[in-house]
């Protein structure tokens, strides 16, 4: 699409503490309202160029920063946080405005990214390590969390504040410097972002934003002075990043794709389970890596759970999510719209029974706007498409199952393997499924199971690629480097001349 540069606003880079203003020839890319399907800006798509001025302020940056004491790092968090606290309803109407999802649901993500930034105010116990007194020889051992120098993080259009702060807060106060390259689909919350880690104190070049499309990823990739890289996205592109970053010897944590389930035992509370769906699937319009895509029906009870969903769908309020009683918003785009419309032909072609047709949903007045109606099919079977890929949109498919080994061994079989849940009344059935099951998060009648800052996030199998799971402890080690040390002081006087044998404790 082209749009008069003078039309609308442009959206810049983040670079050395500065605002980069936009150079005439710059590519750009359009930034949409989905709920009027309006333009509302443009944003810059930075080169490798860009990207070189983002990785040297952050390289100059790294030195002194990463010198600064651990307590000094937190208290710059400390005062982020009660930025983020003060800003908190801006950022998420940016958010709304950008990326589709009702205002209460962005005001939830921005949240959860702020617990992340909580959790980070605890560097100093975070960077605490181990020491062992005279382990023989008047030899003291003890062992070091060091920094990585310059990291960056690709992060996705569905969660602009969140999946950042899984990232940037952790690194930060571990000592590393950081670029950032959002989604260009919805860019504005990481400049503001930047803006206020400014005002919190952060040095000049140690938080830099680098929009961008696929030339920034390549660049960030290749450029010789970027230690690591965090992903978050399709697992396509989490296993090229692996592969193109691993081979270039840097660190990787790339968070793949999903197809979730929630299995719906007999003995399960239908009432609870359907809300429980609903609330999982359709919810920020199924852009979720955590969204439930598939409901696994156990035995008898899967034409009242498919009853049940039924009567609840056409009570949805799908509008404009600003408004106060919007329960969903639109898709993020017009192209990601005419994508999952393509997934729901497909299913209906492959013989899936449509109960729920979302596709012709209009909102009035919003008739522009990228909207798309909850989508429902049964009768799902594990050879569909819409079964196997992961659609990204409000479609929820229900598979038929005999048994909870059945539905075991359906989930166990799957290449994504994010998230799941399990709905029962039993203990037993609980505790065996969250020991058999071959995902990374796991939920007991919880519909959404993303643990909380100071556990750690990630997926099993083709869901991640890397050792690394995000946020938590697991943050923590991946943004540092583990070292041991060992020291003596000897006498001078006492020295036996050179050692020659594997030296043991005696």
């Amino acid at each position: 699409m082209n749009v008069a540069h003078s039309a609308v606003k442009t959206i810049g880079h983040f670079i050395d503490g500065l605002a980069v203003d936009p150079a005439l020839d710059s590519r750009r890319s359009p930034v949409f309202n989905p709920a009027t399907g309006a333009v509302s800006a443009e944003v810059l798509l930075g080169d490798a160029s860009v990207v070189g001025a983002a990785v040297a302020a952050a390289k100059k940056a790294f030195p002194k920063w990463s010198e600064t004491s651990s307590l000094n790092r937190a208290r710059v968090m400390f005062r982020f946080k009660e930025l983020l606290n003060r800003h908190h309803d801006e950022m998420a109407r940016l958010i709304t405005r950008e990326h589709g999802k009702v205002f209460s649901d962005a005001k939830g993500e921005v949240m959860r990214g702020i617990e992340v930034v909580e959790f980070a105010c605890g560097a100093p116990q975070l960077m605490k390590t181990q020491f062992s007194d005279n382990i023989g020889g008047g030899i003291d051992n003890f062992s070091l969390r060091q920094p990585l120098g310059v990291c960056a993080g690709v992060t996705p259009f569905n969660f602009p504040a969140m999946v950042p702060m899984w990232m940037f807060p952790l690194a930060l106060v571990c000592g590393n410097t950081f670029v950032l390259k959002p989604s260009e689909r919805d860019p504005s919350v990481a400049l503001l972002i930047a803006e206020l880690l400014k005002e919190a104190g952060l040095p000049d070049g140690a938080f830099n934003v680098v929009n961008g499309d696929k030339e920034a990823v390549d660049a960030l990739i290749q450029h010789p002075d970027v230690a690591a890289i965090s992903f978050v996205g399709s697992t396509p592109i989490a296993e090229y990043i692996h592969l193109e970053a691993g081979k270039r010897g840097k660190r990787v944590q790339a968070l793949g794709g999903a197809k979730n389930h929630l299995v719906v035992m007999p003995d399960a509370d239908l009432d609870h389970a359907a809300d429980a769906l609903m609330g999982a699937a359709y919810g920020s319009a199924g852009e979720r890596c955590m969204a439930i895509s598939i409901g696994v029906a156990v035995g008898h009870i899967a034409d009242e759970l498919v009853a049940k969903l039924k009567e609840r769908i056409p009570k949805l309020k799908i509008k404009d999510g600003m408004e106060d009683d919007a329960d969903m918003g639109p898709v993020v785009t017009e192209a990601h719209r005419q994508k999952i419309l393509g997934y729901i032909e497909d299913g209906i072609a492959a013989g899936a029974k449509l109960e729920a047709d979302g596709r012709k949903h209009v909102v009035p007045q919003r008739e522009e706007g990228f909207y798309l109606g909850a989508t429902l099919f049964d009768h799902v079977t594990p050879d569909m498409k819409i079964y196997r890929e992961e659609i990204f949109g409000p479609v929820l498919g229900i598979v038929r199952v005999d048994s909870f080994a059945e539905a075991v061994a359906l989930i166990n079989g799957h290449e994504f393997a994010n998230g799941v849940a399990c709905y029962t009344a039993d203990g037993g059935t609980a505790r065996e499924f969250a020991r058999r099951i071959e995902v990374g998060m796991v939920g007991i009648n919880v519909p959404i199971p993303v643990p909380m800052a100071f556990h750690s996030f990630g997926g099993w199998k083709r869901s991640l690629f890397g050792d690394h799971h995000a946020y938590g402890e697991e943050g923590v080690r991946f943004y540092t480097r583990y070292k041991s040390v060992m020291q003596r002081w000897p006498d001078a006087s006492a020295s036996k001349g050179p050692e020659f044998t594997m030296p043991v404790n005696k």
